[in-house]
């Protein structure tokens, strides 16, 4: 390896895919290296919708194996994930596989917890968005956790695997909903009036911190032995810290099956104003808030092409597709991209179709047309939130940094610069694993300090592509 860069390996999972990266970190460059994919996605159960965590936990184990192999030099591992979701434990076991957000029992936990404590009181709290899934409304009706000693979100379990050590980092912590949004620390009293133990909740720990040093068997399985490293554990925390922005009233869209679109502040915004919209206070490294609205993102897309791919019985090309799409002239129908019935898996293209019969416009027959309804719609929903971020927190948005996997929608980016009137700044497209990689790296010593500064070498090593308003 040259001499002045250092490696780390990142692993990185999202709600369809997830990978293992080595990432190289120098004075002036910023580098990944692709080790692994695998398949990511809920597997019906006897009672309910899971995650197929002992398949996802080997391919992890493979992809660090394999990423040792190729970079023997490589110094920690940090994890990052989607939120909300989580294992619990029993004298160190693992009870059953974690249960998927998407689930219909979170239904049940929305209308108990409310009923316990009114949504306003726990915005106040808590700071965070209304989402059906959020941890607390999946604790309430989760049998399981009186038989637990311990729960952990994804990344959390898995560090834990790797490590022994039973700790929840604070940016995904955030998203439980029992965190509070000024102090940063378990609100207890809450947890224990919506009947949950405070028991089960570990140790809070921020991003840089060294979790633990890998267990014996695992070191000898991967090759090494290293240690394990907080990072902004939630995907879309770390996401952030690699978005370049290119002015303090910059807002950023973290594109991929959601669309995570918001402001970074200092403060909370806790408003009656923000609650009403739906604005969230997840927790970013640095005690940053990522004052944010999820909007679905290409979810509709994949979902679509996926049931359209079965009907063929064969592969679609995305990029051909796409292309055909932005050659789509005349009035493009739009509908709303977070009506609750387009949440769940499966037939996307026929609740789409309902949606827009119920909202008065036509449907597109032909499948450019209707994969550029998708993409618009997308975008207006984008353009929406970017505009309310601005409103409720006071900023004249003066950019829209899109990273992640929809980035490289070109139609997408354009599309959003055209709705919002602001330019989009796209890329990078690994904003999550190089965030990843980031932390880990100042945690060594081996990146600039503030984040202001991981930015810059984002930045510079990294250069977005600029779409303007047409």
């Amino acid at each position: 390896m040259t001499e002045g860069i250092r490696a780390v390996a990142a692993v990185d999972l999202g709600a369809t895919s997830g990978r293992v990266m080595i990432g190289r970190v120098g004075a002036d460059s910023l580098e990944l290296e692709l080790v692994s994919r695998f398949p990511n996605g809920p597997v019906e159960g006897p009672d309910g919708l899971h995650w197929d965590f002992d398949a996802l936990y080997e391919h992890i184990l493979d992809g660090l194996t394999e990423a040792v192999r190729r970079e023997p030099a490589i110094e920690s591992i940090g994890i990052d994930s989607w939120a909300v979701d989580y294992g619990l434990l029993r004298d160190g076991e693992l009870l059953a596989q974690p249960f998927h957000y998407r689930d219909e029992r979170t239904e049940r936990g929305v209308a108990e917890v409310h009923e316990i404590t009114p949504f306003a009181e726990l915005y106040a709290r808590n700071g965070l968005q209304f989402l059906p899934f959020n941890t607390l409304y999946q604790y309430r009706v989760d049998a399981r956790l009186t038989d637990a000693d311990t729960a952990l979100l994804i990344p959390d379990l898995i560090a834990y695997l790797l490590t022994e050590a039973r700790v929840a980092e604070r940016t995904n912590a955030s998203t439980t909903g029992l965190l509070g949004v000024r102090s940063g620390e378990w609100d207890t009293e809450l947890a224990e009036r919506l009947g949950i133990p405070a028991a089960v909740l570990p140790d809070l720990v921020d991003p840089g911190t060294v979790i633990g040093v890998l267990r014996p068997e695992i070191a000898e399985r991967i090759g090494r032995e290293l240690p394990v490293i907080a990072v902004g554990s939630h995907d879309t925390a770390s996401a952030v810290v690699a978005v370049p922005l290119s002015s303090p009233n910059a807002a950023y869209i973290s594109c991929g099956t959601w669309g995570l679109v918001g402001v970074e502040l200092h403060e909370p915004v806790l408003t009656d104003a923000a609650r009403e919209a739906n604005f969230t206070h997840e927790l970013g490294v640095d005690s940053r808030y990522r004052f944010l609205h999820n909007v679905t993102g290409l979810w509709l897309l994949s979902e679509t092409v996926r049931a359209w791919e079965a009907e063929d019985a064969a592969a679609i090309d995305l990029p051909d597709l796409l292309a055909a799409a932005s050659a789509v002239t005349g009035d493009i129908p739009l509908f709303d991209a977070n009506d609750p019935s387009l949440s769940a898996p499966g037939d996307m293209p026929a609740r789409i179709a309902a949606v827009l019969r119920g909202q008065g416009a036509p449907v597109p027959e032909e499948r450019a047309a209707f994969a550029r309804t998708i993409v618009e719609s997308i975008a207006a929903a984008f353009a929406d939130a970017v505009q309310m971020a601005a409103e409720l927190s006071g900023r004249e948005v003066d950019s829209i940094h899109l990273v992640g996997g929809g980035s490289l929608n070109r139609l997408l980016c354009q599309a959003t610069a055209d709705r919002s009137g602001i330019p989009v700044l796209a890329g990078p497209v690994e904003a999550t694993a190089l965030g990843n990689v980031l932390v880990q790296a100042r945690a060594l010593g081996a990146a600039p300090a503030s984040l202001e500064d991981l930015r810059s070498l984002v930045a510079r090593t990294h250069p977005p592509l600029r779409f303007d308003p047409r």
